[in-house]
């Protein structure tokens, strides 16, 4: 997601004339670190290991320390568990914390079931997150930060196409049971992370996890650590996994799987796995998979399919083999298919009124006051991240303005020239739904 927020910047300096005081002052309060490193516990993929807090640190020291508190450096974990014996899935979300400190709560220490196949996924909210560990940890655990020396950015996991593969025997003996998408408030199929609805340049990045933010460090968000800290205020990461549970979810009636949290028994939570299993098996063509032009599987700013592959194994998407099966300007036709029609038509749940005061608020009140203004930066920032223009010859259908906070306060979309380029675009979408075909996607992973 950082690809959105420096686009979001960038449009802002366009409008907000700085004053050269306030530049001073920017200089005497530099910005964040953008690249951090987690150091991985030994035996990650155990109950202790689980429980054993990650330590977050500046991977160059000399750009600054690193902060868990600190939004723009934030990392999260997030744990799935698989009982080979039952098929059933639980969730488990590890806690980080800043080098050499404690947490405010020891986190709960998990009881997995004989054999358990657990695997691990990584978000962050900066730019480059790096997985650390002593010697022979990471691989032994299967961990993937991206290919070589070039990392992924945001995005890591370890273990994740075991524990896919047993999730799909699971499925295919009838044991593990995937809960259908639901109907939307507007009579279409609820949105998923493989909707071109939802989807953005970097697809299928960061993670639903929370931590609780206390006077005395970090904890876990459970209903224990609510209770024992009312005042705490939960640090999150703004991720496209979240998008969907959350806030799309909430605003066209939707209910996200969720699996019991092993660290708080009796509630159940959202996960990145659930949200792809689900995706996988009831997302209608045409389906959104990570495109060769997605900024974290590029290197050098060149594609590199042995990165994208290894990317989309992390999230139990199909390999590849040439460019076109990933095509960037396909995935811009149908985000310019998709994404601005269902965003019209939602618009009454996206803005909040009178009589729904949160429904259709914004995810981040930083960059756009309402869902809707939220869901047209995001387009408008992927259109031009993934250099969509240039790839179709079609202009952004959407336009946006922000307020001298560079908060985005206003959205149209030219409905007489969106129609007319979408009827041009007729011409070639039953190929492109065929190369985007569910069943493909589907088949591809088993």
């Amino acid at each position: 997601m950082k690809h959105r927020n420096s686009v979001t910047r960038f449009l802002c300096c366009l409008i907000v004339l700085v004053a050269a005081s306030v530049a001073l002052l920017a200089q005497d309060d530099p910005a964040p670190n953008p690249n951090c490193t987690l150091i991985v516990p030994a035996n990650p993929l155990s109950a202790q290991g689980l429980a054993t807090p990650y330590q977050l640190t500046a991977t160059d020291p000399a750009g600054g320390d690193c902060h868990e508190t600190t939004a723009d450096q934030s990392a999260f974990v997030q744990a799935a568990i698989l009982d080979p014996a039952t098929g059933q899935i639980a969730i488990y979300n590890p806690l980080v914390v800043d080098l050499n400190s404690g947490p405010a709560v020891p986190p709960v220490v998990p009881t997995l079931p004989a054999n358990a196949i657990v695997a691990l996924w990584f978000g962050y909210n900066g730019d480059t997150l790096t997985l650390q560990a002593d010697p022979g940890v990471l691989s032994g655990a299967g961990c993937v930060n991206g290919v070589g020396s070039g990392n992924f950015g945001q995005f890591a996991y370890c273990n994740a196409p075991a524990f896919f593969k047993a999730a799909h025997r699971a499925i295919r003996s009838g044991q593990l049971r995937v809960p259908p998408l639901g109907i939307a408030a507007d009579g279409r199929t609820c949105p998923s992370v493989r909707d071109f609805f939802a989807v953005d340049q970097d697809q299928s990045d960061n993670l639903p996890t929370t931590y609780l933010s206390t006077s005395i460090g970090l904890a876990q968000k459970t209903q224990a650590t609510v209770t024992q800290f009312p005042d705490a205020t939960t640090i999150g990461n703004p991720s496209d996994n979240r998008l969907v549970d959350i806030a799309l979810d909430g605003a066209l009636g939707c209910t996200p799987w969720k699996a019991s949290d092993l660290a708080d028994p009796g509630s159940i939570v959202p996960a990145l796995p659930l949200n792809e299993l689900q995706a996988r098996r009831y997302q209608r063509s045409p389906v959104a998979m990570v495109p060769v032009g997605d900024p974290m599987v590029l290197t050098d700013g060149h594609v590199d399919l042995v990165k994208l592959n290894a990317y989309r194994r992390g999230v139990d998407q199909a390999q590849v083999h040439y460019n076109f099966e990933a095509n960037t300007a396909r995935y811009c036709r149908q985000m310019y298919r998709i994404a601005p029609g269902r965003m019209m038509l939602d618009l009454p749940y996206l803005v909040p009124d009178a009589a729904h005061p949160t429904r259709g608020a914004s995810p981040d009140p930083a960059a756009a006051d309402s869902l809707f203004t939220f869901l047209a930066q995001r387009f408008a920032a992927s259109w031009d991240i993934l250099g969509c223009s240039d790839l179709t010859h079609l202009t952004n259908p959407i336009t946006v303005s922000a307020n001298a906070d560079g908060v985005v306060t206003a959205a149209s979309i030219n409905t007489i020239t969106y129609t007319r380029w979408r009827q041009w675009l007729s011409s070639c979408q039953r190929r492109d739904d065929s190369d985007d075909d569910a069943s493909k996607a589907s088949s591809a992973t088993e």
